[in-house]
């Protein structure tokens, strides 16, 4: 079977019908912030409304609802599900407690950041203990999720705690986790970026890692920062909540998208870029180097960190072709694809960047949510067999 994606950005026509309304008030809903618009790649005399958000309008013309569906909404990019003072996503900027990421990128390491989000003085991510994890055969990946496992099953608890002691902590958990990732090192007292120059032995990269792990750490309420946070609000160890982090972190959806765009660079290295796209799309592949629901403008990360590279050929032709073809700009993934490429970093490195990078987001997610004491726990909405058919179903049975 087929499956037809649903456009993010739609004509004018089919908000219109979506939203049942006259067209002055349409425009009215973009002017005042609520419908997100851009120009229409082929023809820039017409507007693109953003589907989520003339959906959302459209439900709620048709009358109040009820918290089940603003729950389901929630969920799926709608409005926010839960209160945090850490991150937002605000017109086209990245904020971290207020502060522009992109600015902060220009200079603070990855430790200030952690600083900034935590509300402590800048942490040093070093494990006073370092764990004798033989890494074998093992990736990285596998080792760093051996070691937060093997933490997950001794470590104490989180709740009940002091902030401190969970602060000095998670920055022992991160070192931990940046050991299992890049190795041992004499020099582990170092800032996080030069520790991974020195151990992928680009020490001209230094730089451009350490903008990245600034830009990566925090994205309110994604995925992985959810999942770590549920966790935290049973109690559960630190590293527990970064195990789970990183374990939601590593799907093609999430962190491992990037893994997608050097598949397609490879492919389009072989067949050609134009090629390339096309039968990904074909195959009905989302093309994960394009778009962000976010960034309807184009992704701020990604321009943040493009700014400081010369793009390789390559991946300017499939800026070009894939933004033609979509009609959406490059975003984190295609960039951090690129930032890899430029310095021929290690196959896993976006990932691995992207994990010691969120780390410090998890953190302060798991610290905020301890604060407040309270477990999460959402219903489900029931669409299994009502009682009375599973009755009857025992008594044929029997």
């Amino acid at each position: 079977m087929t499956l037809t994606r649903t456009p993010l950005w739609l004509p004018a026509a089919e908000a219109l019908a979506l939203m049942q309304v006259r067209p002055q008030t349409l425009y009215a809903s973009v002017s005042r912030g609520r419908i997100r618009a851009k120009p229409d790649a082929s023809d820039p005399r017409r507007s693109l409304y953003h589907r989520d958000d003339v959906q959302r309008i459209a439900v709620r013309a048709r009358g109040r609802r009820s918290s089940e569906a603003v729950a389901s909404e929630a969920i799926q990019w709608g409005e926010p599900v839960l209160a945090s003072g850490i991150s937002t996503v605000a017109e086209g900027r990245l904020l971290y407690r207020g502060k522009d990421a992109c600015a902060l990128a220009d200079g603070a390491t990855l430790e200030e950041v952690a600083g900034l989000l935590w509300e402590s003085a800048p942490p040093c991510f070093v494990s006073a203990e370092p764990m004798a994890l033989a890494r074998g055969s093992r990736s990285a990946l596998q080792a760093g999720l051996v070691a937060l496992a093997s933490r997950a099953a001794t470590d104490l608890p989180s709740r009940g705690r002091s902030l401190g002691v969970l602060q000095a902590e998670a920055a022992d958990v991160i070192g931990t986790l940046a050991d299992a990732l890049l190795g041992p090192s004499p020099a582990r007292v170092m800032p996080l970026h030069r520790r991974l120059a020195s151990a992928w032995r680009r020490p001209r990269a230094a730089e451009d890692l350490r903008r990245t792990l600034v830009l990566l750490a925090d994205h309110e309420l994604n995925a992985s920062t959810f999942a770590a946070r549920v966790t935290a609000s049973t109690g559960a160890s630190m590293a527990a909540c970064l195990l789970t982090g990183l374990s939601t972190l590593t799907g093609p959806l999430h962190g491992g998208a990037s893994a997608a765009v050097q598949a397609l660079m490879r492919n389009a290295a072989a067949i050609g870029t134009d090629a390339a796209v096309r039968e990904w799309l074909a195959h009905d592949r989302p093309l994960a180097a394009f778009g962000h629901p976010l960034y309807p403008l184009g992704d701020v990360r990604c321009d943040a960190l493009l700014a400081h590279i010369e793009l390789p050929p390559a991946f300017e032709e499939l800026r070009n072709v894939g933004s033609k073809l979509l009609g959406e700009a490059a975003n984190i993934d295609f960039a951090l694809a690129a930032i890899a490429a430029v310095h021929k970093l290690p196959a896993g490195a976006p990932l691995t960047l992207f994990a010691l990078a969120r780390t410090v987001g998890w953190t302060a997610h798991v610290l905020e949510q301890q604060a407040t004491g309270q477990l999460i726990r959402p219903r489900a909405r029931y669409t299994g067999p009502p009682a009375d058919t599973i009755s009857e179903e025992k008594a044929a049975r029997r």
